[in-house]
C-alpha cells in the first residue's frame, strides 16, 4: 500500500509534462472558427444556370421550328444573341413587331413554363399588311399552342405606342424592326414605350442592319441600313443607357452598298436570280447588337431629400 502511494506522485508529474505538447487554450478563440477563404456570398448552383442554357438548347432544336428557319441560324445567331442580352425563363418579355415567328419559335418555348411571352404587334387596323401579318402569326400560335404556351397577342397603335402596363415587363426585344420605324418617322414614340413598359433595371435587346461607319441617317434610310449611333440616340434620348454591344451578328463581307439595299441579300433576294451567287456567298445582312438599360434599378438607395 505505502509502495503504490509513494508512486502516485510521480505518474501525476509525468502525465502534467505530457500535457504540455498541446496547445494550451486561447481566450476568445472559437474552437471551430470558420473558413476564412469562403466567399461572402454563395455561388449560385452550377445546376440552375445549366437548366437555363439546356432549355433554351432545347427551344432551338425543336421540331416546331423548320428546317428553313434553323438554316438561317449561322446568320442570325439566337442562342448567343439572346445569352448577351442575358433572357431569363422567368421573365416576362415582350417580342416587338415578331413578323413570321422566326424567334417566337425559340422564346416562347423557352418561357412558356416559368415566364411570360408576349407578342406586340401593330394593329389590324393600322395597314392591311398588318392585318395579314397578324393573321398568319395567330395562325403560327395555334398551330404550335403545345410547343408555345400561352401567349400573349398585344396590338398597339404604330403612332402612339402602348405595349402594356407601367414597369411591367423585365425584357423588350425587337430584331430588324428600327429601320421600318425610320422610314415610317415613329421610331422615337416606338423607344418611348419601350422605355415606359419596362421595369426599372430592365433590358431593351435591338438588333438591326448596320449602316457603313459615318453614314448620314437621310441618305441611307431607305436602306434598310441604319447608323449605328443614330439608333444609339434613339434610345438614349427615351431615357435609356448603352449597357453593351456585341459584333455578334456582325458580317464584314456586306458592302453596304445594293442596288436594292438590304433587301438585295439573303433571305430576300430582291434581284431575283441577278448575281445570286454573289449575295449568297456574302450571306444576310452585317447587324448591330445593342444591350440598353432603364435607369432606376437602385432607387430604393437613395436617402430621402
Amino acid at each position: 500500500m505505502n509502495k503504490f502511494i509513494s508512486l502516485l506522485p510521480l505518474a501525476l508529474a509525468l502525465a502534467a509534462c505530457g500535457s504540455n505538447d498541446a496547445p494550451a487554450p486561447t481566450a476568445n478563440v472559437p474552437v471551430h472558427a470558420p473558413e476564412l477563404d469562403q466567399p461572402a456570398q454563395p455561388t449560385p448552383p452550377q445546376s440552375a444556370q445549366e437548366s437555363a442554357v439546356a432549355k433554351l438548347d432545347r427551344a432551338l432544336a425543336g421540331d416546331w421550328r423548320s428546317e428553313s428557319n434553323k438554316a438561317r441560324d449561322p446568320y442570325r445567331h439566337p442562342k448567343e444573341t439572346l445569352e448577351f442580352f442575358g433572357v431569363k425563363p422567368s421573365d416576362t418579355l415582350i417580342e416587338i413587331t415578331p413578323g413570321a415567328g422566326w424567334y417566337t419559335e425559340v422564346l416562347a418555348p423557352f418561357l412558356k413554363d416559368s415566364g411570360h411571352f408576349i407578342a406586340a404587334a401593330a394593329a389590324d387596323a393600322s395597314s392591311d399588311y398588318a392585318k395579314s401579318s397578324n393573321e398568319a402569326y395567330r395562325a403560327l400560335l395555334q398551330k404550335d399552342e403545345a410547343a408555345f404556351g400561352k401567349v400573349a397577342f398585344v396590338e398597339f397603335d404604330p403612332k402612339a405606342p402602348v405595349l402594356g402596363a407601367a414597369d411591367s415587363a423585365d425584357t423588350v426585344l425587337t430584331f430588324r424592326n428600327v429601320h421600318n420605324w425610320a422610314m415610317g418617322g415613329n421610331a422615337p414614340a416606338m423607344f418611348k414605350a419601350f422605355f415606359a413598359v419596362l421595369k426599372p433595371g430592365g433590358t431593351l435587346g435591338v438588333v438591326d442592319h448596320r449602316a457603313a461607319a459615318g453614314a448620314a441617317f437621310d441618305k441611307v434610310k431607305d436602306s434598310g441600313y441604319l447608323p449605328q449611333d443614330y439608333v444609339i440616340k434613339l434610345a438614349t434620348d427615351a431615357g435609356f443607357k448603352l449597357e453593351a454591344q456585341s459584333e455578334i451578328n456582325a458580317n464584314p463581307a456586306d458592302t453596304k452598298d445594293h442596288a436594292k439595299g438590304v433587301w438585295t441579300l439573303p433571305p430576300t433576294y430582291a434581284l431575283g436570280d441577278e448575281d445570286h451567287a454573289k449575295y449568297q456567298a456574302i450571306g444576310e445582312s452585317d447587324r448591330m447588337t445593342l444591350k440598353f438599360v432603364k435607369p432606376g434599378a437602385d432607387g430604393i438607395f437613395k436617402t430621402k431629400d
